[in-house]
């Protein structure tokens, strides 16, 4: 298959997954957030260890362990990562799946922001605009909520935290993962067998299909970060912002066709004001990668060769 075509292939996938996944999340229940938490954690070490060992990659792990720095790194990437999937899992399972799509609809924006804060990057005038209108839907929404939507605010700043790190530390999407999982996996053990000892754990206790469904986060939280990795390395990156829209376009819908949250007209006014300001962002990103292929493309022509006088 043509590489381009597998790319889309991936992308959409990866996105199809998360936007629907918090269906997924609430079949767990009765089972609390940080439960759920922990079995996603502990599958999908076992799940990407699995891999691993079938791809024979495991000599990654033994380099990892003499970069200390790295190793440091790895743990600060999973304590953002488990406060990303904490959060979102409290969000799904307390019925405000429409914040959880405003978060990820935020994103973009709050990473724009850490480039700026953090990375030192200067902003175009459009972007500037991008992120004074996202700062004006945050207003709008807090007025309609009567407090900051702390809960979508947490999600965009923790994932935007998350893809920091990552980008500073540059690992590969499954061993990355692997070692971000394992590191959790100890407190995780321990909160379960907890759990367990207090007679509170769901596992084993609701159904064979609800135990299934717990054992089955590690592959649902894994996939898509796979698919997402093959995209990313075959698709253009302006393609790949734009694919980025589809998973919280259908959290939103989930929450509101499926799941019949509220939408009253002051959060929609918010919404609308978040959807302004990516319009403004990916417009001016598409502009601008443009501009730089045209610009690549001039410099690579020679000159041409001046003809000698005769």
């Amino acid at each position: 298959m043509n590489p381009l075509r597998l790319g889309y292939l991936y992308g959409v996938g990866a996105y199809l997954i998360w936007g629907f996944f918090p269906i997924y999340l609430k079949l767990l229940r009765p089972a609390g957030p940080v439960e759920i938490l922990a079995h996603r954690i502990l599958w999908s070490v076992a799940f990407v260890a699995l891999l691993l060992a079938a791809t024979r990659h495991g000599g990654f792990l033994r380099k990892l362990a003499r970069r200390p720095r790295a190793l440091a790194g790895i743990g600060l990437a999973a304590a953002l990562i488990a406060v990303n999937w904490g959060t979102y899992i409290y969000g799904v399972n307390s019925d405000r799946v429409v914040e959880t799509a405003l978060g990820y609809f935020i994103n973009p924006l709050v990473s724009v922001l850490f480039g700026v804060l953090v990375l030192r990057e200067r902003l175009r005038r459009a972007q500037w605009a991008a992120l004074g209108v996202g700062a004006l839907a945050v207003a709008v929404l807090t007025v309609d909520y009567g407090r900051l939507p702390w809960l979508a605010l947490t999600l965009a700043f923790s994932f935007a935290s998350y893809g920091l790190v990552k980008k500073r530390l540059a690992l590969p999407a499954t061993e990355g993962l692997f070692v971000e999982s394992a590191v959790l996996a100890l407190p995780a053990m321990a909160y379960l067998g907890w759990l367990s000892a207090r007679g509170d754990s769901t596992f084993g206790h609701v159904s064979a299909g609800h135990t299934a469904l717990l054992v089955l986060a590690g592959a649902a939280t894994a996939t898509p970060l796979l698919l997402f990795a093959g995209a990313a390395n075959r698709l253009p990156l302006s393609t790949v912002g734009m694919l980025q829209y589809l998973a919280p376009i259908l959290q939103l819908g989930c929450g509101v066709l499926i799941f019949h949250e509220p939408m009253p007209p002051a959060r929609l006014a918010g919404f609308a004001l978040v959807w302004l300001a990516l319009v403004v962002f990916t417009a001016d990103a598409l502009r601008h990668s443009h501009r730089t292929r045209v610009t690549a493309r001039t410099a690579a022509v020679p000159a041409p060769t001046p003809t000698p006088s005769r």
